[in-house]
């Protein structure tokens, strides 16, 4: 179960798993904190794991669609179905238009497991190839996000 994490007393472990996920330093993570607490465009959740903090979810809403700005499970809950869990539970919260990522290489199999198309927008920054993701979802009487 996603919860909001805009009110989330420990701000020092979401900060470590966005760092996580950004591979930055600690200003810009600390700007993307103040981002999604200031943004009503912007969501943070997380997951949790016998009260433990292990995946974030960094979500903006763009007119019918949801784009997953951050994403990241702890590597020790990796490949125990944590993130596909959470992306199914965004999908289903959301339920309309499509949810999109954009991604390196290394997250293409979880995206494509998780059922998104996945296209390589080339070489974005030099020596990086990047992926546009896209999950198609069909509007929901439940949706909430």
């Amino acid at each position: 179960m996603l919860i909001s994490l805009k009110n989330y007393w420990d701000t020092e472990a979401v900060k470590a798993l966005l760092a996580e996920c950004m591979r930055a330093g600690e200003e810009r993570v600390e700007e993307e904190v103040q981002s999604y607490l200031q943004d009503d465009s912007m969501r943070l959740f997380g997951s949790f794991v016998n009260g433990e903090l292990a995946g974030l979810a960094g979500l903006c809403s763009s007119g019918e669609d949801l784009v997953i700005r951050h994403f990241v499970v702890k590597a020790k809950w990796r490949h125990k179905r944590l993130g596909s869990g959470m992306i199914e539970e965004i999908a289903r919260a959301w339920g309309k238009g499509a949810l999109k990522a954009e991604t390196d290489h290394e997250a293409v199999v979880f995206y494509k497991k998780a059922g998104f198309s996945v296209t390589s927008l080339g070489e974005k920054y030099p020596g990086v190839e990047r992926f546009q993701c896209i999950l198609p979802l069909s509007r929901s009487e439940e949706a909430s996000l």
